[in-house]
Formats: C-alpha cells, structure tokens, sequence
C-alpha cells in the first residue's frame, strides 16, 4: 500500500505540467506559440512530452505501475480477509483484566445459564463457544468478533479506485469530443451530428474513427443572458429544438429544449453543453458595380467583463467582376476591428462599458488586396496575417467607427455597411461510454470509505467460572483493533445489559488491576470499565 500511495503522489505531481502549459491536445495554436515566444525552453519541454503529458509515455508508465501496485496490494488483502471470515474469533486472553475495558460479577445462574445468556446478548456478532477447552480449564469461554465490515469497505474502496482508474483510461480510447460556433439566430442552419467535419474542433479515441456518431440534429433559435445590475452573468440560456432523425427537413417539427449551463441536453450516451457565447458581427460589402456580399462571422472577446471582442472578416469580389484572376485577388476586401456590445468612445478609441448588447458598434480598418484567402494556407480567422500588411498585399483604404446601419466607401467606390451583430453560442457535444462506469465506481468509493470510516473492529471475551465462593462468576473483556471512538459505551452497553438479565452481584477489582477510571466509589465498581 506504502508503494501505491506514492505512485499516486506521484501521478498527482506529473499532471502539474498539463495544468500549467498548453496541452497539444487542447490547442495546438497556443502550444506553438509558447515554443515560438520561449525559444530552446519550450523545445526542451516539447521533447519531455510536457506538452503532451496525459499521453506521454513516462506519466502511462505512472499509471500502469499504480495499476499493479493496487492489484499486487489487493489480492493478498482479500485473500486476507476471506480466510478471517471462515477463521473463528480467537481464544479469550487469560487475564481478561489486562485488557483495555474489563468488568466481573456473581450471578446465582448456573455456568450454563450464565454463559446463555451472555451468547444471547452477543446477537449479531461472531461467537465463539469453548466448554472447558479454552485458555483456562474448567471454565465456559465465549470469543466474540464483529467489524468486518471495515476491512470489506477499505478493500471496496481501492477496487472501486482501482475500476475508476481504468474506467479513465479505457474512455480515452473510446470518447469523442466536438465543439461547434452557431449563430443563435432562425437564419443559422441546423448543425448535424454525422461527421467529424460538422466541428470546428474534434477530438477522439484511438478506436473511434467518427463514422459510427451518434446522429442527431439540433436547430439554434436564439439566446439570451440575464445580468446584474454589476454587469455579471447570472445565467446563459439558449432555447434550441433537436431530432434524432437526421432525415428530418422541417426543424418545426422538432422537439423543443432549453439549453442552460450545467443542464446539458442529452440524447442517449450523448450530452450536449452550453459552453461559451459572443457576439458576430455582420457587414454588407457593396462592389462597384451593384453586387453585395453579407457574411456574419463570430468575433473574439478580449475583455470578458465588457465582451469587447475582436475579429476579421474577409470577401472575394464577384467573379465577373474581374475576369482576370490576379486581378480579382487583388481587390480582395478585409475588415479587421473591435466591436462593443454596448458602445463608449473616449474622443474616437472604442471601448465597451456592459456586456449587454443594448448599443452596439464598431472600429474597425478596411484593407483592400490580396487578403489571403486562395493561398491554401492555414489562417487565424481573429486576426489578420500581419505579413499580408507589411509587404503591401494588403493596403489599409479607411479606418471609421460605425453603428448600426453606418457605411464608408473606398476610393474605388466600394461600400462597406455594418449592418449590426447577433450572438452565437459555442456547444460541445461530448461522447463518453465510460461515464456511467466512472459514476458507479466513483459511488462504490465513497461508499467503500464511509463503511471504513463508520465501522469498528471490535471483540469481547467472556468467562465463565466457580470461584471459591461457589458462586458464578462473568469475567467481561473488550478490545478496539482499530478506532476505539465510542467503544467504551457499546461495551457499557453491553455490560449494563447483562446485568439486567441476571441476578448479579458485582466484583470489585482485585488489587493487581488496574485502577478504575470510573473510581474507587465501591458502589460504583459495577461501572469498572478500566481503559
């Protein structure tokens, strides 16, 4: 167990690295770019796998030799505690006065009757019944023993550790993880659970290969978020519908739901969260010659006290419009800025002074160029590719503050409207079929520790003999193996017991005992619980 627990210490000390750096598996944008901003320091962590921790292979070493230690530390325990359970309660001491609580009387019963009734009082305990053949001869000795509980929930509360660490394990291989930006509008089309390629983001098991998704489709009609007067958050709700039948056309007819954090929707083994939300802006680019394009594209908030937020948006001109192609890339529009939810300017600098959209608007710069779009290059979609800028691919045509249903036009006669913003929440939909395995042994634990913890090994001894006197007398003998909280009563319990039922006299200890907590009150020795 000594061996366990440290290899628990230690898989506890070799997950603080994947708490404190970028995690590949997380995101791989800020893992490069802590490489990028920390040189030869963040090369040699990436070699210690310190980027990687939950799948490197020194902290699965960790976890597979905690595995062992716990079967090799639980094995001899069990077979421990079954030959304890078939074993019977061990003979009586033979100074039972030597013992932590010990008390005697004289009953006018018979050794038969006496030691009858002391078996009667044991009733839920291990007995154990030695007539003349104990310790001491010519007497009737009872060895009682009850707790095994304890051991039965300490032992049930490493396996249960044991199943839930493998429950962990095994959902790695099995899990399946997506996260999805929608516009919470009736205009955003429905997002289908049927294809890796419907996330933004998806990550999974070695043993799932995402053709096997549970299908389902939800349909994102609006959300909303209730504020304190302070400007903090109280409560994000999204009111959406969902089908099971992905070949469902009219999402009318679906099955309504409201989405909340910490209430996930859940369609079998699946469960749907509510995860994040912010604003996307929408802007309406008029070219030259009459066409438009409209885009709404989510925007990243930067201050999540205020949700100012920032953002990109990029457009092709119509094809027609330029029929040669490198003509046509170079008149590319982007639009980069801020946008606030609620508006406060100090002189022409845009900031946001509540998270509420109650008046929006916008700061932004339009670039006119090659934006990047048809380079085949991986691209931030927050910001542009500050290259772009610097080599004059992209050349800043107007830097305008806007509010809803505000314009500026280029010089070539390009008209760019903010046409204002609508939110859009962030889901994650989660696949796990491990979860209900790691609840039920996350039960089993608990209840494993609060038997351990509430139950106590404990055993008495009676003896039953004819003393000089002729006379019957019960020599009482308790012990606590383990916690002795509150066993002195459950011993005076039993004792005060006893002497209702029989016609006792009290003995007083003899001078070798130890002296009685309780006193030297003669009156008050039937109380003798020597500790």
């Amino acid at each position: 167990m000594r061996t366990a627990l440290i290899l628990l210490f230690l898989l506890a000390v070799a997950a603080i690295p994947g708490a404190l750096l970028p995690q590949r598996s997380l995101n791989q944008g800020n893992v490069n770019q802590y490489i990028a901003d920390n040189g030869w320091l963040g090369e040699f962590f990436d070699k210690l796998q310190l980027f990687d921790v939950f799948s490197s292979w020194w902290f699965t070493a960790v976890y597979v030799l905690l595995f062992i230690s716990l079967v090799g530390c639980l094995t001899p325990r069990s077979i421990d505690l079954v030959k304890q359970l078939k074993a019977p309660p061990p003979l009586a001491p033979r100074n039972l006065a030597r013992l932590p609580h010990h008390a005697a009387y004289r009953t006018t019963a018979t050794p038969e009757q006496a030691a009858d009734q002391v078996q009667k009082s044991l009733k839920g305990w291990r007995v154990r019944r030695n007539n003349g053949d104990g310790r001491v001869s010519g007497s009737i000795e009872l060895s009682a023993e009850r707790g095994y509980a304890r051991e039965v929930g300490n032992i049930v509360f490493h396996f249960g550790l044991l199943f839930l660490l493998i429950a962990f394990a095994a959902g790695k291989f099995v899990y399946a993880e997506g996260m999805r930006v929608i516009i919470a509008n009736e205009e955003s089309p429905a997002f289908c659970n049927t294809t890796p390629s419907a996330y933004d983001s998806f990550r999974a098991g070695l043993l799932v290969d995402g053709t096997d998704l549970a299908p389902f489709c939800i349909k994102v009609e609006d959300f909303r978020t209730d504020y304190l007067p302070n400007g903090q958050a109280e409560m994000f709700t999204s009111n959406i519908r969902f089908s099971e039948e992905v070949t469902t056309t009219d999402p009318d007819t679906w099955e309504p739901y409201t989405l909340q954090v910490n209430h996930p929707l859940r369609i079998g083994g699946t469960r749907v969260y509510l995860q994040g939300h912010g604003f996307a802006p929408t802007f309406t680019v008029t070219f030259p010659n009459g066409e438009t394009r409209t885009d709404t594209v989510q925007w990243q908030p930067t201050d999540l006290l205020t949700f100012l937020s920032s953002g990109i948006m990029r457009f092709d001109p119509p094809a027609g419009m330029y029929p040669d192609i490198d003509d046509r890339l170079e008149q590319q529009i982007a639009i980069q800025g801020l946008f606030a939810p609620t508006a406060s300017f100090d002189g022409t600098i845009l900031s946001s002074r509540f998270p509420r959209m109650d008046d929006p608007a916008v700061a932004i710069d339009v670039y006119q160029g090659n934006a990047g779009l048809d380079n085949g290059g991986a691209q931030s979609i927050f910001s542009l590719d500050p290259d772009l800028m610097e080599s004059g691919a992209l050349e800043r045509r107007a830097r305008v503050n806007l509010m809803p249903g505000e314009s500026t036009t280029l010089p070539d006669g390009t008209e760019v409207r903010f046409d204002g913003a609508d939110e859009f929440i962030n889901i994650q939909v989660s696949e796990d079929p491990t979860q209900i395995w790691v609840g039920v042994f996350a039960a089993v634990m608990v209840g494993g520790l609060v038997l351990s913890l509430m139950v106590r090994r404990r055993r008495i001894w009676a003896r039953i003999i004819v003393d000089e006197a002729q006379a019957t007398r019960v020599d009482l003998g308790g012990l606590a193996k383990t916690d002795r909280s509150g066993w002195g009563r459950e011993f005076d319990d039993l004792r005060d017991r006893l002497a209702t039922i029989a016609t006792a006299t009290p003995v007083l200890p003899e001078p070798s005992d130890t002296a009685s907590s309780r006193g030297d009150d003669p009156d008050a020795s039937w109380k003798d619980n020597i500790r």
